[in-house]
């Protein structure tokens, strides 16, 4: 089940951080993503949250935050159903275009981005550290 992020998510998705990033956003760091037209979307299994999207609202443009999947959880669709309602949210709230960064290395990440319409449109040079790493910018025009 994908819905919209809410106060009740952000423990699971702090968890989340933890599990999958070297520099994790803290709790009350992610509770930014429920303020000032941002937002993020969640995967639910079993009421515990498995996937989330947040996205950072400047105008009529956004930038996706993180992309967070459990590990145990992984190559289920779960990314790609929380990426498609963040999408579709973000249409709904009028936004024009859509950016985000994502490791030169990882390749996963870019074939699903690159599936629901992104673009590479530059680069970022050592934006990544934990370890050292350009980042592709991407982007997606609604």
């Amino acid at each position: 089940m994908t819905e919209r992020l809410n106060e009740s998510h952000l423990e699971g998705v702090a968890e989340l951080e933890r599990l999958c990033f070297a520099a994790p956003w803290s709790k009350s760091s992610l509770g930014l993503l429920l303020h000032n037209g941002n937002f993020g979307t969640v995967a639910l299994d079993h009421g515990s949250v498995v996937s989330y999207a947040g996205l950072v609202r400047a105008l009529d443009e956004g930038e996706i935050t993180n992309v967070a999947t459990h590990p145990n959880h992984r190559k289920k669709g779960h990314a790609k159903n929380v990426l498609l309602h963040l999408i579709e949210t973000a249409r709904e709230a009028g936004l024009i275009r859509i950016t985000l960064e994502v490791r030169v290395s990882n390749t996963a990440a870019r074939a699903l981005y690159t599936s629901l319409g992104f673009k590479d449109c530059g680069l970022r040079k050592n934006f990544y550290a934990s370890p050292r790493e350009d980042g592709i910018i991407m982007e997606l025009s609604l």
